[in-house]
């Protein structure tokens, strides 16, 4: 692909302003969208945390974090350590939370119609996601959804930046060889929903994750997504549009 034809800024600020250019690419996040893992992972992540001093509101929790690349977030833990406790937890934050999410591994599943409305989708596809991509490989094999998407799975790993970075959305873009404008990003968090807008592209919502709520609607109501979505019936008929 030469460099006339890669995703550019002209893409972006086209749709910024409400051009809307037919649909060629549809993106997806992974956690709490494709696999219902984020209320599996947040029930992990609170009792450990609450455990070592650290305790949340599970809404704050959820609204803060929700979307966050494992780096971030993992930095964002050890400031509120050193702020709320006086002392780091970097060293014992991971190894615990790591032996947890093994521990529950065996509840994790697609989030109910996710395979059918992927196989919907007649234009191009592919997997954005802030998990790192021993973890995407692992979660997507599970669920029966990797070789939905393979070989265009991308976690925050291949990026400098992570979302709400758009780095990630366009970095799945451009492998697509498909403009910024001709993608809809599907995403459940603030953050993701975030990282689409800079990236230029469309972004629904979507409801159908075990850990979404009416606080979560009026979260994506409020970061201005394009439709929300309550759950894969409702978005295959849409997808299947496209």
């Amino acid at each position: 692909m030469d460099g006339r034809d890669k995703p550019g800024h002209d893409d972006i600020e086209d749709n910024r302003n409400g051009k809307q250019a037919m649909i060629k690419a549809v993106i997806f996040d992974c956690d709490g969208v494709l696999v219902d893992s984020e209320a599996v992972y947040h029930e992990v992540e609170l009792a450990v945390l609450a455990e070592m001093g650290l305790v949340y509101d599970r809404h704050d929790f959820k609204a803060r974090f929700m979307g966050m690349s494992d780096k971030a977030f993992h930095a964002a833990l050890e400031e509120d350590a050193l702020t709320r406790l006086g002392h780091s937890l970097t060293g014992e934050i991971r190894p615990r939370m790591k032996a947890r999410y093994a521990e529950a591994s065996d509840q994790l599943a697609a989030v109910p119609g996710a395979a059918q409305a992927v196989d919907a989708v007649r234009v191009l596809k592919a997997v954005a996601s802030s998990s790192t991509t021993q973890a995407l490989e692992y979660k997507l094999k599970l669920t029966g959804l990797w070789d939905r998407f393979a070989p265009h799975i991308y976690s925050a790993e291949h990026v400098a930046h992570a979302k709400p970075a758009p780095d990630l959305f366009l970095h799945a873009a451009d492998a697509l060889s498909v403009a910024p404008a001709e993608c809809l990003v599907i995403e459940d968090s603030v953050n993701g929903v975030r990282a689409g807008h800079a990236a230029g592209m469309r972004v629904w919502g979507f409801m159908g994750g075990g850990h979404m709520d009416e606080q979560s609607r009026v979260r994506l109501a409020d970061a201005q997504v394009e439709r929300i979505v309550d759950d894969w019936k409702e978005a295959a008929i849409l997808l299947g549009e496209f």
